[in-house]
């Protein structure tokens, strides 16, 4: 084996071992989230928590309309936001995280991928940075940026959001969002 399919190989061991389940309930996408900061590559830089009223999710990229920039499309909901960033190390990159992580949610029936974009289809990474998710040090090379909404089947209904920044070969970046819905 290459040293890139072993490295490959054991992400997504750690990966599945993280999601672990078949199933998934807002708990376990936060558990999912949790065990993020266990993963060995992955540095947790900050983590919040936050009853939210009237949140916006994106459902679309961000673009400039009349001197504002907004999503394309969007939703309002309210409820509990738990909110991580992390910084991922040793050379892996937010992308391969990213990826495997989406591979391991896509598998899940419970799962329903509701937007994704790659690159400059999402906008101004700036915008995502700091006017999304107000975390500057996300902002990073546009061509590298991810972002993901998934729908996770619950009760209640709970969204993860989840977005890949890349800075440099040493500063890659994980945001991820998990909203509880309340009815």
């Amino acid at each position: 084996m290459t040293s890139s399919s072993v490295r490959a190989h054991k992400l997504w061991l750690v990966l599945l071992f993280m999601v672990g389940s078949s199933a998934v309930q807002a708990e376990e996408g936060l558990v999912l989230l949790q065990q993020l900061n266990d993963y060995p590559h992955a540095r947790l830089i900050e983590l919040d928590e936050a009853d939210v009223l009237d949140y916006e999710v994106g459902l679309g990229a961000m673009q400039k309309v009349s001197g504002a920039w907004r999503f394309k499309r969007s939703q309002r909901y309210s409820g509990k936001l738990t909110g991580y960033t992390w910084q991922v190390i040793d050379g892996f990159t937010s992308i391969e995280v990213l990826d495997e992580l989406q591979g391991q949610l896509g598998e899940l029936a419970s799962a329903e991928l509701l937007f994704e974009c790659d690159g400059r289809s999402c906008g101004k990474g700036v915008q995502w940075a700091n006017r999304v998710f107000h975390q500057p040090l996300l902002y990073g090379r546009e061509d590298l940026q991810r972002y993901r909404v998934y729908s996770l089947a619950s009760n209640p209904p709970s969204m993860l959001v989840v977005y890949a920044a890349s800075r440099t070969a040493d500063r890659q970046y994980l945001h991820a969002e998990l909203l509880e819905i309340t009815p």
